[in-house]
């Protein structure tokens, strides 16, 4: 179950007790506020809060830069002029914090973004519960051949049956030794912040996560780009959508400028020059490495 029935209840309780602002609000973001987005099998991305618009963004680079901005004569224009030049602090002006529920071993991969106010469920006071992340089959992959750090072919028949059956037979045992270990049936039992250790790292964990919108582009650009991890990639691409219904006109430009756009380096683009002017350039006469020569190929072809 994504989320407990209390959990529920206070979602239900809040979205029925609309209040009045004064401050500017998104309609986009509005329908997804305290509203659980499904990811995996038992996580969640949901929006407890947000501050500012696309206007915002505006608003803040016009009274930074002043007359500077004056050429740029409407918002959509000014933001992609903004994020072309990657300019920070206007899109700074702008917040959202979200209650994630996921996977340990992806939160440890989060976390590796510095950029966010974070505050985790406890297992010192607190007793995690009895969920883990098992892989859907298509998920299920061997280690690639060629990156040391990417999935290969999808295991298949009795292999992939034999992977499942441990991941679930391991995670199942741990937590029932987990249980056991606590305080229980008269036992003194283990303290929880020492019994946790026992726990595998496909169990849930939730957090509040609260970053500003410049932040939280860089991570989504990382995130949900098609190289990332699939368990943290779903998460961003859950973000994504919410984050185009927040700040349209940010994040088109964040899709066109990051998403979909492609980096080059000096030499590549010496090398793009040269295939325009007619000559034949290979990967010993491009001076990159063969695998920026193998990245640039798949690119470029």
């Amino acid at each position: 179950m994504p989320l407990t029935p209390e959990q529920l209840a206070e979602i239900e309780e809040a979205r029925s007790e609309p209040r009045q602002t004064l401050r500017a609000t998104a309609p986009g973001m509005e329908a997804h506020l305290y509203t659980a987005h499904p990811v995996l099998d038992h996580g969640l991305v949901r929006v407890i809060d947000y501050m500012g618009d696309d206007a915002a963004i505006t608003q803040a680079a016009r009274v930074s830069y002043g007359r500077g901005t004056r050429a740029v004569s409407n918002d959509e224009g000014l933001i992609r002029y903004l994020m072309r030049h990657w300019h920070s602090t206007p899109f700074e002006m702008c917040e959202v914090k979200f209650h994630v529920k996921l996977p340990v071993f992806v939160a440890r991969q989060w976390i590796r973004h510095r950029t966010a106010n974070v505050n985790e469920y406890s297992a010192r006071y607190s007793i995690l519960d009895r969920e883990f992340y098992i892989p859907a089959p298509d998920q299920l992959a061997a280690q690639s051949t060629v990156n040391n750090q990417g999935r290969g072919a999808v295991l298949e028949g009795e292999e992939a049956a034999r992977v499942l059956d441990l991941l679930r037979e391991d995670a199942m045992r741990s937590y029932d030794h987990y249980e056991s270990m606590l305080s229980q049936d008269g036992q003194q039992g283990l303290a929880r912040e020492l019994a946790r250790m026992n726990l595998p790292a496909n169990i849930y964990t939730q957090w509040y996560w609260k970053i500003d919108l410049h932040n939280l582009f860089h991570f989504l650009r990382l995130r949900a780009d098609a190289h990332a991890q699939y368990e943290i990639r779903v998460y961003a691409e859950t973000m994504c959508r919410i984050v185009k219904d927040w700040v349209p006109l940010a994040y088109a430009a964040f899709e066109d400028y990051r998403l979909d756009a492609v980096q080059l380096s000096g030499k590549a683009a010496q090398v793009l020059r040269r295939r325009l002017a007619g000559e034949v350039v290979t990967q010993d006469s491009s001076g990159m490495s063969k695998g920026e020569w193998r990245e640039f190929e798949a690119v470029w072809g």
